[in-house]
């Protein structure tokens, strides 16, 4: 059985006639002014389904305008899968997206560049020096591969986070672009049983990538049927233009059939309308010339509508993650990809605070809640993730483990059964037949089974918060926890048949 998500009644801020209003919009876009596109495969494909090309410049050009017409989209639309399995080491760990049902998972993201240590260190106080209390203290250190293997390695014994999307960038002196993909790959694969998503940052290690990924999977057979690894391409830099690597890379995994998702991540105010209509009108317009790529080059490739829009700080431009209009573009996104019956890929979690604190809780339980109760099948950038995206905290990937946690809770429909109603009366009648009327004799059933929630368990004793302490005991725990590593066979064949790998991830 794959990971069951949580089926949500699903939020929505836009009704039905705003969402045809925003869907003709988008199609609008599509034809005038239309897209530009720098992969001359991708022109080739538009062009012979019948888009309109412009080349731009002089007869040497690079670049073409494309204007793509209602049926191109349509076609598209029809022929994109509904629903897509993302695979994973263990099966029971795979997802299952259904575009048709809003049932959330959570998982990584972002690929920052620094990753946030935090220390416990003891201070004495100035007025009253017998007086000694322990806060945390904060360090930065470069994203490295081990790094990324510790994330993963959370990953997989934290319940919450579902699926693994890289949220480290790999910095080591050995790695390079020409290896850089096998072994992001490798470390995420080789530390979690759970599914893994991750970019390409060399259409040459495509090979590579899907050969390791069949390996261990069990042959290609095993793999087609439990696509361990799928793939995000922004293709899109936005505003409408197609990049020529990352429009080819797309082309190339759709052809070999492995899921991808089509990621557009317009900024409200700098490359996108900053009103609500105009950005998701854009943004929808982006994804649906990114899908109708998927389907031109293979009919039914697996392809997820990967929506991450986000508002620009007018002051510096900067990505503004905690205001409230982040959520309200990501949930009208997740209401366009339902409408299209696709699975969608939403943003949620992440804060403009540099550290863990109260800003960081309340800007990430904002998205957290309100994305999520709009019901995206898959909710990234939902641990760990500061400093906008430039920041991976593995103890504040502890602490959303357990908002999530909450969340997941609070966001199951409720159950009221006539055996539950009948069972309730029971107990209210023989509680209110004992001399204290209490109904403490009943709880421990629910406990046991898991029906209620157990407290909060960074919860800090006297008037000092400790949280972030107890948060970080927690993650010292779980990384002492034995690893899952791939079997040894496997990965001797992985590292005959794979090169670039790194010697030492072997161990």
């Amino acid at each position: 059985m794959p990971r069951n998500g949580v089926l949500v009644k699903p939020y929505s801020r836009l009704d039905e006639e705003q969402i045809k209003k925003i869907h003709r919009a988008s199609l609008s876009i599509l034809l005038d002014p239309g897209i530009i596109c720098y992969n001359r495969d991708a022109v080739q494909l538009f062009g012979d389904s019948g888009a309109e090309v412009i080349p731009l410049g002089d007869a040497g050009a690079k670049s073409w305008l494309l204007k793509i017409p209602e049926k191109v989209i349509s076609e598209a639309i029809a022929a994109a899968p509904k629903v897509v399995k993302l695979g994973a080491r263990d099966e029971a760990n795979s997802l299952i997206l259904d575009g048709s049902e809003p049932r959330v998972r959570f998982a990584s993201g972002s690929e920052a560049n620094n990753w946030l240590e935090v220390d416990a260190e003891p201070f004495t106080s100035k007025l009253d020096p017998t007086k000694e209390i322990t806060f945390p203290v904060f360090s930065i250190q470069k994203g490295t591969v081990d790094k990324l293997a510790q994330a993963a390695h959370l990953c997989e014994y934290l319940d919450s986070w579902d699926s693994f999307l890289r949220p480290v960038n790999i910095q080591d002196k050995d790695i390079n672009d020409s290896n850089k993909d096998v072994n992001k790959f490798f470390a995420s694969l080789n530390n979690t049983t759970k599914h893994v998503m991750a970019g390409l940052t060399e259409l040459n290690q495509l090979d590579n990538v899907v050969g390791m990924a069949q390996v261990i999977a069990g042959g290609e057979d095993r793999f087609k049927k439990n696509h361990i690894i799928s793939f995000i391409t922004s293709m899109i830099k936005s505003p409408l233009q197609m990049v020529d690597d990352t429009t080819q890379k797309t082309i190339e995994i759709a052809r070999k059939g492995i899921p991808v998702v089509i990621s557009s991540a317009p900024q409200g105010g700098s490359t996108a309308p900053i009103i609500e209509a105009g950005i998701v009108a854009q943004v929808n317009a982006e994804i649906l010339a990114g899908v109708a790529l998927t389907q031109l080059v293979s009919k039914g490739a697996p392809v997820i509508y990967g929506s991450v829009p986000g508002r620009a700080n007018m002051e510096d431009l900067n990505d503004s993650y905690g205001v409230p209009e982040f959520s309200q573009y990501n949930i009208d996104c997740v209401q366009m990809a339902r409408y299209y019956g696709l699975p969608s890929y939403s943003s949620a979690g992440v804060s403009d605070a540099n550290v863990p604190g109260i800003q960081a809780s309340v800007e990430r339980l904002f998205s957290h809640i309100m994305v999520a109760m709009s019901g995206p099948q898959y909710l990234h950038y939902a641990f760990g993730l500061l400093e906008r995206t430039n920041t991976f905290s593995a103890v504040q990937a502890i602490l959303d483990n357990i908002q999530i946690g909450m969340l997941k809770r609070i966001m199951v429909q409720p159950s009221i059964s006539d055996s539950e109603v009948s069972e309730s009366l029971q107990q209210i009648k023989r509680a209110m037949g004992t001399s204290t009327r209490l109904y403490v004799r009943f709880v421990r059933k629910a406990l046991h089974s898991g029906e209620i929630a157990q407290p909060y368990p960074f919860e800090s004793k006297g008037k000092v918060d400790e949280t972030l302490l107890r948060a970080k005991e927690r993650m010292d725990e779980i990384l002492i926890l034995p690893h899952r590593h791939i079997e040894k066979e496997t990965v001797d064949k992985v590292y005959r048949q794979v090169p670039g790998l790194l010697a030492r991830l072997r161990a």
